[in-house]
């Protein structure tokens, strides 16, 4: 674990003469970038894969309803399918598996005593948002630099509910996930997670919050990308 607080001390000592008493918060905005570029090709990988998926869901419809009776002859179909196609049920969830063990130590190694001394404008990033209130309110000196974060984060998490709303709209539950209990609910909450974050950053350190941050903005910006809708002029130089 020192390794990446010394990787994040290093960075900071680079950009003090850019950013002055923020040059941690700037360091620690960067190396959420490294570790964001450092998974983006799995990133890639994962929305091939979610892509494919997409395509294949109406065969794993047809497979569903041949083999309803017999789940084990649906399993190996399934599978079957699966591998023809080079889809796996599991490639979504690497980058943020990857990324889980960078948030913890981000947790653990910048907040409390570690960040003492180090601020974003004049909000310690070892302190919470409790502190900033606790230390001239919500509009205190500290807590304009929370209700910045809480904007960024607001309007990133609209424009991310509005794309999700809008996919989940035009891909329907297929036959075998409809009538799998809740699913139809899970749907229609699933868009107001995006808000979840908000809730993250009031409670975290702010040095933590502030990796929260850039990287729930970097993975709205690289999904809006990567499963951008191709436009008439893409679609017929392709041949679609």
């Amino acid at each position: 674990m020192s390794v990446f607080a010394s990787l994040v001390e290093q960075l900071a000592d680079l950009l003090q003469p850019l950013f002055a008493t923020a040059s941690t918060a700037a360091a620690i905005v960067l190396f959420t970038m490294v570790v964001r570029l450092a998974v983006h090709p799995l990133s890639r990988a994962a929305a091939r894969g979610q892509k494919a998926r997409t395509r294949i869901a109406p065969q794993l419809a047809e497979l569903r309803a041949k083999h309803a009776k017999n789940p084990e002859r649906l399993k190996k179909a399934v599978m079957e399918l699966h591998a023809k196609e080079k889809v796996s049920p599991f490639a979504g969830c690497l980058p943020s598996l990857l990324q889980a063990p960078a948030f913890f130590l981000m947790y653990h190694l910048f907040s409390g005593d570690r960040m003492a001394g180090h601020t974003l404008f004049a909000a310690p990033l070892g302190d919470h948002w409790a502190d900033a209130l606790a230390h001239g309110g919500v509009l205190g000196p500290a807590g304009q630099v929370y209700l910045v974060l809480f904007a960024i984060v607001a309007a990133v998490a609209a424009f991310n509910f509005r794309r999700t709303k809008r996919q989940l709209a035009t891909q329907p539950l297929d036959a075998g996930t409809a009538d799998t209990p809740g699913a139809g609910a899970i749907q229609k909450v699933m868009p107001l997670l995006s808000f979840a974050t908000l809730i993250t950053v009031a409670v975290v350190p702010l040095a933590a919050a502030l990796y929260v941050v850039t990287s729930t903005t970097w993975t709205v910006v690289e999904r809006a990308v990567l499963f951008r809708e191709p436009r008439p002029a893409e679609v017929l130089a392709t041949g679609a």
